[in-house]
């Protein structure tokens, strides 16, 4: 039998290891209750993990059911965290992890070996069980690492849902508010038609001059410029949306509102935003998993500076001519040209590495939702003055001009002009509106982690860090 110890750590009692490795089981959701509280948390919607058929028949019945009214932005939302593959895809991370996890909790498989030797006449059998003692001594260090970096996959999962939502709410928006810009377009173009048609009959009755009529067909053009532009942006604003939701065929086909929400009467206040979003962004805390990951890892390295190969083993051999040998060896590794100082500097960079990372993470935090809770303020004052103030006024100077050419003080194009007038204003308004809801849309998201902040760069050290704790030199 021979038995090899690698990187060992310290000696634990085998019975203590047995159980934990024991408990490697696989959990019965996947670590995805995780990624489910939060989205409830933050979002008051479902997410599903479809790991069967029968996952995602349920889950295209469910769309299908929502898809039969005109999607509200929580049922576009409801619909992407139900439909999209992207996340599907991203869910997978979990089962992946966890499939690491459990390798790290359960005991290394033995190894045998035969030999069969001759010398002469002399025939010699050498048996041999090998058990890798270093995984088993360094057990529960590993899985500790592991079940960090399992919490970290969740937290990744987590803000891929938050994000989907956040990217759905803005894609839903600009959707709506492009359709209702077109619908807009249409009306002006309308108009143009009518105006420009008028133009041409009274100019062929000697009533009208040539320019006149060519400023009427003008505008009839730049409104039909106008309608092609608001449906193209209307058509890509869908598509965008569509993708996010995941629908392909007649689904493609799912309808929208015909308008926005109305604007809250009073915005939100939030006072202690900074805190707020330290306490609660998925990014900042995945920053400190990932530092206290990497802190375990030069723990490991630390330990097995010196020491990195200690071999114990015993010796059974047989012959058919001789009496069988039994008897032990010991053998390790001299630390006459790597003393591990090299490990330990690497192991030590990296977790310097992470702190300024989880610094650099807190820091962008407090501005991001700084920066995204004044647009949302500026974008509300913003909307309001067109709601309460240029809308309402230019309303009532369009009811006068309709007094004034009922009393025949101008004429029918003086009062064209003046609704053409009021185009540029009401573009404005919508587009008003349309950025207040982005704005609240990019506010939620700053208070829960943007994804181009998320835990890569944390990730990426602690997974290098974990990765070869102990080797290299």
């Amino acid at each position: 039998m021979f038995l090899s110890l690698r990187r060992r750590l310290a000696v634990s009692a085998p019975a203590g290891l047995i159980v934990l490795a024991g408990c490697a089981n696989f959990s019965a959701d996947g670590g995805f209750s995780v990624v489910e509280r939060s989205a409830r948390e933050h979002l008051g919607r479902d997410v599903r993990w479809a790991r069967s058929e029968a996952d995602h028949a349920a889950l295209r019945e469910r769309v299908a059911e929502l898809l039969r009214e005109p999607i509200d932005v929580d049922a576009a939302v409801q619909i992407a965290l139900f439909n999209n593959p992207g996340l599907q895809a991203a869910l997978e991370e979990l089962g992946i992890a966890e499939a690491e996890l459990v390798r790290a909790g359960r005991l290394p498989n033995p190894g045998i070996s035969l030999a069969r030797l001759r010398r002469g006449d002399e025939l010699e059998w050498e048996r041999g069980l090998h058990l890798d003692l270093a995984a088993l001594l360094s057990l529960p260090m590993r899985r500790q690492i592991e079940e960090r970096r399992f919490a970290q996959t969740q937290g990744s999962a987590a803000t891929a849902v938050l994000a989907l939502a956040a990217d759905t709410r803005k894609a839903w928006v600009q959707a709506v508010a492009a359709q209702q810009s077109a619908l807009y377009a249409a009306q002006v173009l309308r108009s143009g038609e009518a105006s420009a048609e008028l133009a041409r009959r009274m100019a062929a009755a000697g009533n009208f001059t040539a320019l006149q009529r060519m400023r009427e067909q003008s505008f009839q053009g730049e409104a039909a410029l106008g309608l092609a532009r608001a449906q193209q942006a209307q058509r890509a604003a869908r598509e965008r949306l569509t993708r996010l939701l995941g629908l392909a065929g007649e689904q493609a086909g799912f309808r929208l509102p015909e308008r926005l929400p109305d604007l809250p009467a009073t915005p939100r206040d939030l006072p202690d935003i900074e805190r707020l979003a330290i306490a609660q962004r998925l990014d900042v805390q995945g920053a400190r998993l990932a530092t206290e990951q990497t802190a375990k890892a030069l723990g490991l390295s630390r330990a097995t500076r010196f020491v990195d190969v200690f071999e114990l083993g015993l010796v059974h051999n047989g012959s058919n001519q001789a009496p069988v040998q039994r008897g032990a060896e010991i053998s390790f590794e001299l630390p006459l040209f790597d003393w591990g100082t090299a490990r330990v500097a690497r192991a030590e960079s990296i977790y310097r590495q992470a702190l300024a990372r989880a610094a650099e993470t807190a820091i962008n935090a407090r501005s991001e939702v700084r920066e995204a809770y004044g647009n949302y303020r500026s974008a509300w004052g913003v909307a309001k003055q067109h709601r309460d103030e240029l809308v309402p006024l230019r309303q009532r100077i369009a009811e006068e001009n309709v007094l004034r050419y009922n009393g025949m003080l101008i004429g029918v194009f003086e009062l064209l002009a003046d609704a053409r007038a009021q185009v540029a204003g009401v573009n404005a308004a919508l587009e008003a509106q349309r950025d207040f809801w982005l704005a609240q849309a990019d506010l939620d998201m700053a208070l829960v982690g943007k994804p181009s902040l998320n835990m890569a760069a944390a990730l990426g050290a602690a997974a290098s860090a974990a990765a070869e704790p102990a080797g290299g030199h």
